[in-house]
């Protein structure tokens, strides 16, 4: 979820590719409906105020779709936050149906911008230091990436895939090497895979972010939405995913957690490091 300050680079989002391109395309798989795929969207969901939580899953599992979960410890709408105990059977349910799941810093904390010597300022969203800049090295970032991993094993007893994405998208040169060294790769989404669900509704209707996806999702792209925003008025979720999964499936789309994907594959495949505990 993104404060204030971080929308102006959601508007970014929407002009400018934030993934790696991809190296070959997939092998055709079924769809949900037992077609061929004639193409595959990879679905991203971060963590939020978790609102539309449980929603997102029982529509995930109903179209058999997969998708990759990216996860902070943040406030809830039930007072409690998304990586504690209370939300254990949520997570373990999502391991069971099949998902992925990579890191989106503990504390969702925002780089400010890069410092001499591989540092960077960052803001922590939450957590004992949230809404003060703070200025870590490499090595603390690493260890800010791995608290996910950490709790993700604590809570499920599964690993958590090395990947991650920044809060807000945003990387700086020093962030994205911080990164890499720690053993994850960065996931960001394609242009036409921004869902908007933290736009303004009055001007960003969900009618209008329907239909922005459907006629410009295409082959290999990353969707990225939230399991919920508290700055919506009108949520996205119940409006927007129903719909959009059936309309993909019925141009021939299939779905895809980022295992699959050319890009990431041969790291989830091969590295152990982000599920060190």
């Amino acid at each position: 979820m993104l404060s204030a300050s971080a929308r102006p680079w959601l508007a970014a989002a929407l002009l400018t590719a934030a993934v790696p391109a991809l190296a070959r395309p997939l092998p055709a798989t079924a769809t949900a409906a037992g077609g061929a795929c004639r193409a595959t969207v990879y679905l991203t969901f971060d963590t939020g105020s978790q609102s539309q939580a449980e929603l997102i899953a029982r529509t995930l599992k109903r179209h058999h779709a997969h998708a990759t979960f990216f996860l902070a410890n943040e406030k809830t709408v039930n007072g409690d936050y998304s990586l504690d105990p209370s939300w254990a059977p949520y997570w373990k349910a999502l391991v069971a149906d099949g998902h992925a799941f990579g890191s989106h810093t503990f504390d969702h904390v925002y780089v400010l911008g890069d410092r001499a010597g591989g540092r960077m300022a960052m803001k922590p969203q939450f957590g004992a230091e949230a809404g003060k800049t703070v200025v870590w090295s490499a090595e603390q970032y690493c260890a800010e990436i791995r608290r996910v991993a950490t709790r993700f094993h604590e809570l499920t007893g599964a690993t958590l895939d090395p990947l991650w994405r920044a809060p807000g998208g945003r990387l700086t040169p020093h962030l994205k090497a911080a990164g890499a060294a720690c053993g994850y790769a960065h996931v960001g989404w394609s242009p036409a895979g921004f869902s908007g669900d933290e736009l303004p509704s009055d001007k960003w209707p969900n009618a209008l972010l329907l239909q922005r996806a459907l006629d410009g999702l295409k082959d290999g792209d990353i969707f990225m939405a939230h399991l919920g925003i508290w700055s919506r008025r009108d949520p996205w979720a119940p409006a927007v995913l129903e719909p959009l999964l059936t309309g993909l499936e019925r141009k021939g789309f299939c779905f895809a957690t980022l295992r699959q994907h050319p890009a990431y594959r041969n790291a989830a495949a091969g590295s152990t490091e982000a599920g060190a505990h």
